[in-house]
């Protein structure tokens, strides 16, 4: 009776080794399924998907050299508001601190421009009349 029943046990236990068997691989058959549906679905999704990762990458490089381009302008514009400020302070130091040079400065430059103004006019007059006289209308220039 031990050798019956011996393979029994074996006989009960190869059968329940295949309906193990059995089940994991129907377990996987499911898995494999499901798996090639979903490379199916990620074949036919994922062309679309690529080119709209490319038009959405060639916006942001396009929106990047926008902003660079915008940074650099801003730049630009804040340097020369700084220098706009600082002549401000120049001029309003000099109009504050030295505005009566500036004025007799000023005063000198009129002052110059008439006496140049007066000796260009009497040599006009000198060589006019020189010519009405009869001369040669050069006046000795």
């Amino acid at each position: 009776m031990t050798i019956e029943f011996a393979v029994s046990v074996i006989a009960v236990a190869c059968v329940a080794l295949v309906g193990f068997l059995i089940a994991a691989l129907i377990a996987v058959r499911r898995a494999a399924i499901q798996t090639r549906v979903l490379l199916e679905q990620l074949s036919a999704d994922l062309p679309s998907l690529l080119g709209e990762v490319r038009v959405m990458v060639a916006n942001v490089n396009t929106l990047a050299v926008q902003v660079r381009d915008g940074v650099e302008h801003a730049s630009v514009l804040l340097h020369a508001m700084g220098d706009v400020g600082e002549t401000v302070q120049e001029v309003h130091g000099m109009v504050r601190g030295q505005g009566e040079s500036v004025v007799s400065r000023l005063m000198a430059l009129v002052s110059g421009v008439k006496a140049a103004a007066a000796v260009v006019r009497d040599r006009f007059r000198r060589e006019r009349g020189a010519a009405e006289e009869g001369g040669d209308g050069h006046g000795g220039l």
